[in-house]
């Protein structure tokens, strides 16, 4: 049984470093269920509550940035709400188009919902490239946590 819970420890935590880079796969919360798995077959010996409790706060951190930056960008960048709705279109498309389509299709989408809503070409692309640079921002922090989380964790086995 021990053996089982680990292999899903180890599985979440390789499936949520993957999800840091695809939208589809929650991937903080992933990497915080398999290390809290790991804390608990290991009665929050090894990796101790308090190791746990920083590990969900990072957690909640990562997922707040990763929700917010884009739409803080694009509002603070003034974008309409066709503009917000746009680039929610376009990070879903993203996902099913590859990488390109991950890194530039929020930043297409923004573009066009804000087009749709002023008729205004510079006004689109200003706050496609917004909505762009809070998603890449968001990306660089999530990942920053992701790192951090596997970090900590490790290092907590390995004590």
């Amino acid at each position: 049984m021990t053996t089982a819970l680990w292999i899903t420890a180890v599985l979440l935590i390789l499936v949520g470093v993957i999800g840091a880079l695809l939208p589809v796969l929650p991937g903080i919360p992933l990497i915080f269920g398999g290390m809290l798995i790991a804390a608990w077959i290991g009665d929050f010996q090894q990796i101790s509550a308090l190791t746990v409790v920083v590990m969900a706060i990072l957690a909640v951190f990562g997922i707040v940035i990763d929700y917010v930056a884009a739409a803080m960008s694009a509002k603070k960048a003034g974008a309409s709400r066709q503009g917000v709705i746009g680039a929610a279109i376009g990070t879903i498309a993203g996902v099913f188009t590859g990488l390109w389509g991950l890194l530039f299709m929020p930043l297409a989408g923004a573009a066009v919902g804000e087009f749709i809503a002023h008729k205004d070409l510079l006004r689109a692309g200003k706050i496609g490239a917004a909505t762009w640079f809070g998603l890449l921002v968001a990306t660089a922090v999530k990942l920053a946590v992701v790192f951090t989380m596997v970090g900590v964790f490790v290092a907590s086995l390995l004590i």
